[in-house]
């Protein structure tokens, strides 16, 4: 039983993810379309509302749902992972990425009722975020008590610095080629 509720876990993790990937590259695309002229900027504001309503009720939301609760079942058939140090931080950046994923959906709410209220900047810049937590989890999960605490967060930082100088290289291109 254990190896099929882990194997569900581990499959609505990776479409969860999935989700808060691509949403926020939706959100970047229906802000810059909200700059555009007349028809064009009502054309895709609209295909782009209805493209994120499906991933988001669709895949997103169901995924995040069945996710938590086969960790909770996981959690239920082995108990002991619940007195373990790396268990607690895990826990600890599973409800950061409830808390992300929260936001994400108050800034879906508002572009779904097209409320701008950030600039693409600003959401090229949130997407991370899911990236960030991810890689934090899983080198939680995988290297569990070997983990050196020091080393972790500061390859979280360099991680975090290193998307960062992405981003402001991507939008450099994006600057000399606005195809790109």
């Amino acid at each position: 039983m254990y190896e099929y509720v882990k194997a569900l876990h581990l499959i609505f993790v990776i479409t969860w993810f999935a989700g808060l990937f691509y949403i926020p590259r939706l959100f970047i695309y229906h802000i810059e379309a909200s700059e555009k002229a007349s028809p064009e900027r009502e054309i895709l504001t609209k295909q782009l509302q209805l493209m994120a309503k499906r991933l988001w009720y669709i895949i997103t939301w169901p995924s995040a749902i069945l996710a938590v609760c086969f960790a909770v079942w996981l959690l239920i058939l082995v108990p002991a992972w619940l007195q373990q140090p790396w268990m607690h931080v895990k826990l600890a950046f599973v409800l950061l990425l409830i808390v992300y994923h929260l936001k994400t959906h108050q800034i879906f709410k508002q572009l779904q009722r097209d409320e701008v209220k950030y600039s693409s900047k600003f959401m090229r810049i949130f997407n991370e975020g899911a990236t960030l937590i991810l890689f934090a989890i899983v080198f939680l999960v995988i290297l569990k008590n070997a983990f050196n605490w020091i080393f972790g967060v500061v390859g979280i930082i360099v991680l975090g610095i290193l998307l960062m100088l992405g981003i402001r290289l991507y939008k450099r291109i994006r600057a000399k080629n606005p195809e790109a």
